[in-house]
């Protein structure tokens, strides 16, 4: 197989890299972009390297965040200008293995054209051999990244959000792609940061092709910036892009701020002692009909709960989604491990009642946080133990099938979907034997006061009716049983003096 060589870098004019590429890394960023966006690098920025011969990079002094992206790098081999999708692959002589390697220190400072930040001296290495592109499948390539021995990104370009030719077309469109020129073509989830010290290999491989290993070595730069120009400089954000998460970053995880007003425990208690069909009534007054979240059963249906709601979201398993957002803290673990005392963890699984959202460890840990329930409109594995807990869980139905049968936890703390209804966090969840209802922060207290106001009606219109009234009239109160219901409180006012 052919080699990379010193001659075929001094041939790149130009070396052109691709923001976001694999659905992997568009749902790390949590973003996936409709068109193909682009970035130069210069090519003093090549390097040679091979698992023999690393080549070295130097994390530049006063620099805590060098990333590196494993990518396939493409070489056209003939000039390519307003080529078509259907020709554009022809314009690609080789694949290999190419590392996007950047300082997050410098993001800031180009005004996001990655000038400083990606085109460091030995910030694309590239090699060691090279694959012919007449030979390979574009859509049947493997990219795998090895951090100091550990695989740590390991994709294939069957679904990339734009296929290798669409570039090459795409980029064609206005400039001239030339003999030589090098496309950087993505990185999948996975890319993190590098210290000195580190060694960082890339490899492509596709069926019995391959480029070898890249090695590149991180070393630890020794000369300052001057004062002369931008200085490195970081935050949580950037160290959380770098590291993929804030979790891998050593970050602790963001807690979500309550919506509307706090719930007080003067309000909470005002809202405990009214049942949800009376907080309905008064909601129906309202306007507000489709507020309660339908067809769930409590393991605890003599408790009544209320609580500010925190959000989860499970959507429909697709297996390459799974990969990023199924495995380790992923969003089910996030939330909770962050849900607090007396907070609801509400789940969105879209009704689907064949396996199960939540299971006797993960419970038993949001009950040791303190969560005053869990509610999700699936199922509940560890359903005997789950049910033996203290803290209330709502559900659809048992089942024994783990995560990753029918859903992948996306999202924690947004706007979400359970039981027919719409839940924000911080809403406030009520709920007992008769039902669970959501209620909007702003409306809670006068919603409290003029239930607990309609039960005082309510008790005195059991006590007529209990002495033989008709309830025509009495219910509800027309004007004449109203004075009576009104002399009946002052009387049991004086009473209770």
């Amino acid at each position: 197989m052919e080699q990379v060589t010193d001659h075929l870098l001094a041939a790149a004019r130009k070396v052109i890299a691709v923001h976001i590429n694999y659905p992997s890394r568009a749902a790390q960023r949590g973003r996936t972009p409709e068109q193909p966006s682009y970035f130069l690098k210069p090519s003093s920025s090549l390097a040679l390297g091979s698992a023999e011969a690393p080549s070295t990079v130097e994390r530049p002094a006063g620099c805590e965040l060098l990333g590196y992206e494993g990518e396939i790098a493409l070489i056209i081999g003939k000039p390519a200008r307003r080529v078509g999708l259907e020709d554009a692959w022809s314009h690609v002589e080789w694949v290999t293995a190419s590392n996007d390697l950047g300082v997050y220190d410098l993001r800031y400072a180009d005004k996001g054209s990655n000038l400083r930040s990606k085109g460091g001296d030995g910030f694309t290495p590239v090699g060691p051999g090279l694959i012919p592109a007449d030979t390979v499948d574009p859509a049947t390539l493997r990219i795998r990244t090895w951090h100091n021995g550990e695989l740590v990104q390991d994709d294939t370009t069957e679904d990339l959000l734009f296929p290798f030719a669409r570039l090459v077309a795409d980029l064609s469109q206005l400039l001239t792609l030339e003999e030589g020129d090098i496309i950087l073509t993505g990185t999948p989830a996975g890319a993190s940061v590098a210290k000195p010290g580190d060694v960082v290999e890339v490899e492509v491989t596709a069926g019995d092709f391959s480029t070898g290993r890249l090695a590149t070595k991180v070393t630890e730069g020794t000369t300052p910036f001057g004062d002369f120009g931008a200085r490195p400089k970081t935050d949580d954000l950037q160290r959380e892009e770098a590291y993929g998460s804030r979790e891998a970053a050593g970050l602790a995880a963001v807690e979500a701020a309550a919506v509307g007003p706090v719930l007080t425990p003067e309000l909470k208690a005002k809202l405990e002692s009214v049942c949800t069909a009376t907080l309905s009534s008064q909601l129906r007054k309202r306007g507000l009909n489709n507020v309660s979240i339908d067809g769930l059963t409590s393991t605890r249906p003599e408790k009544r709960i209320v609580g500010l709601a925190r959000t989860l979201r499970y959507v429909p398993n697709r297996e390459d989604l799974f990969k990023a957002h199924g495995g380790g803290f992923n969003a089910q673990k996030k939330a909770i491990d962050s849900v607090n005392e007396g907070e609801i963890l509400v789940m969105e699984a879209r009704g689907e009642k064949g396996t199960g959202t939540i299971g006797d460890i993960l419970a038993l840990r949001a009950q040791v946080r303190g969560a005053a329930a869990i509610i999700t409109d699936g199922g509940v594995r560890d359903f005997a133990a789950v049910a033996a807990m203290d803290m209330p869980t709502y559900y659809s139905n048992p089942h024994p099938a783990v995560l990753g049968r029918r859903h992948i936890p996306w999202d924690t703390d947004i706007t979400i979907a359970c039981g027919g209804t719409t839940v924000q966090p911080g809403d406030i969840i009520v709920a007992d034997s008769d039902g669970i209802l959501v209620i909007p922060p702003a409306l809670a207290e006068e919603l409290a006061e003029d239930s607990i106001a309609q039960e005082r009606e309510e008790v005195f219109i059991a006590e007529m009716v209990q002495q033989g009234h008709s309830v025509d009239g009495l219910y509800p109160l027309n004007a004449e049983w109203r004075t009576r219901y009104l002399e009946w409180r002052a009387m049991g006012s004086r009473q209770g003096q």
